[in-house]
């Protein structure tokens, strides 16, 4: 990327220029765009973090801009302003076009100079979009404004995630029979405030405990109370620490004594679905295809994908963009990007997917009354991968047979 300094060709001054990605004052240039003489609103960038995340799509400007400036105010007839537009409109979409306005694709997410393809249902056409007006760097940002984290961010998450996978250790080293959930909900209490957090599930939304608990048939969001765990029950605990400003949020499915061959299927399968997902993690990934590795995994275990729960995005934020749904043929939009964190923590019931809520207004269960398992770590996108900031310690107990 290029220092991008004054103006040049009639361009637009560097410091009226948005981050094509964030929106946030642009002082880079990408260099190619330099070299084709591009518009510079479409060649601006804040950081080279920013560049090679949007590299993907930015890259097909490189072969698109060109040909649309060129084409003349004929060839836009069919591609631009529509036909029987006119003379000056044509005119006026070709202007448009060489100062780096563009045709929106893939609810903003590309952008093109060419108009899409489409069954128009009438006269109308979509007309160049102008770039992303600037927004100040001081100025605080939603959640969805951004989902990059900075090196500042990431370097929190990591010991904050440190910290919830420790905390959920105390919880794993004291499931057995006999033991209550609200036991396990004080240990969990106790060693996040022990670290110096905050249990980010108490009181969210009335959440009324420190973590979750969820025994048998519960999908998730079971709540700590005083039944005791029997021989043969499986329990996912879900813990989330807040912690230097940030969230860590991971759970695990845990066997109570000694469990049938058909429970130790789904939780084994379960954790596999996981480390699937987590697998195929990296920039350039659809955020839709985690859905599909997942119910291809548990499809062929003779097991089901809950629908109704996805992983999110999280870090300042308990949750917020993107969403991450875990079932096959999904809506989900937009690609990874290196320096995103999120969660992926898939639920699978040995019966049918569907779910009910208990009248807590929490509780989700399966509604064929079948077992649920589910395991969910937290992890950030990498240049080349991904890095698990929730993974499992050389500390941590022994409980899966299968680890060892």
């Amino acid at each position: 990327m290029d220092e991008a300094n004054g103006t040049g060709d009639g361009s637009a001054p560097i410091e009226s220029l948005a981050c094509l990605r964030c929106s946030k004052p642009a002082r880079l240039q990408c260099p190619k765009c330099l070299e084709l003489k591009l518009p510079r609103t479409n060649a601006s960038f804040c950081s080279q973090e920013c560049f090679k995340a949007s590299w993907a799509d930015h890259k097909a400007l490189h072969k698109v801009q060109p040909a649309a400036e060129g084409a003349g105010a004929g060839a836009l007839v069919a591609g631009g302003a529509g036909k029987g537009a006119g003379g000056a409109a044509e005119d006026e979409v070709a202007r448009y076009l060489q100062q780096g306005w563009l045709y929106v694709l893939r609810k903003g997410q590309t952008r093109a100079g060419k108009m899409p393809p489409f069954d128009w249902t009438g006269p109308l056409r979509p007309f160049p979009v102008a770039p992303r007006c600037p927004v100040p760097a001081h100025i605080p940002r939603p959640d969805w404004a951004d989902t990059i984290k900075s090196p500042e961010q990431i370097a929190r998450m990591r010991r904050t995630c440190r910290v919830a996978r420790e905390v959920l250790d105390v919880a794993a080293a004291m499931i057995r029979p006999g033991v209550t959930t609200d036991e396990i909900d004080k240990a969990v209490h106790d060693a996040t405030i022990k670290a110096g957090g905050y249990p980010s599930p108490l009181n969210y939304y009335f959440f009324p405990k420190s973590c979750c608990t969820s025994v048998n048939e519960v999908v998730c969001h079971g709540i700590p109370d005083c039944r005791r765990l029997e021989d043969g029950d499986i329990v996912n605990v879900d813990v989330t620490v807040y912690l230097d400003g940030c969230h860590g949020d991971l759970n695990e499915t845990f066997f109570v004594g000694k469990v049938s061959e058909a429970v130790v299927h789904l939780v084994r399968t379960t954790m596999e679905c996981l480390d699937k997902a987590i697998a195929m993690v990296k920039p350039g990934v659809r955020f839709r295809e985690v859905g599909e590795v997942i119910s291809r995994h548990a499809a062929q275990a003779g097991l089901s994908v809950v629908r109704t729960y996805c992983g999110h995005g999280i870090g300042e934020l308990f949750h917020c963009a993107p969403n991450i749904p875990h079932y096959s043929k999904n809506k989900a939009v937009g690609l990874m990007k290196a320096g995103q964190i999120f969660t992926i923590e898939p639920m699978i019931n040995a019966g049918g997917w569907k779910d009910r809520m208990w009248p807590d207004g929490w509780t989700a269960v399966t509604a064929d009354g079948s077992p649920s398992a589910q395991f969910e770590h937290t992890m950030l996108v990498t240049e080349t991968g991904c890095e698990v900031l929730t993974a499992r310690l050389p500390s941590s107990p022994k409980v899966f047979p299968w680890l060892s």
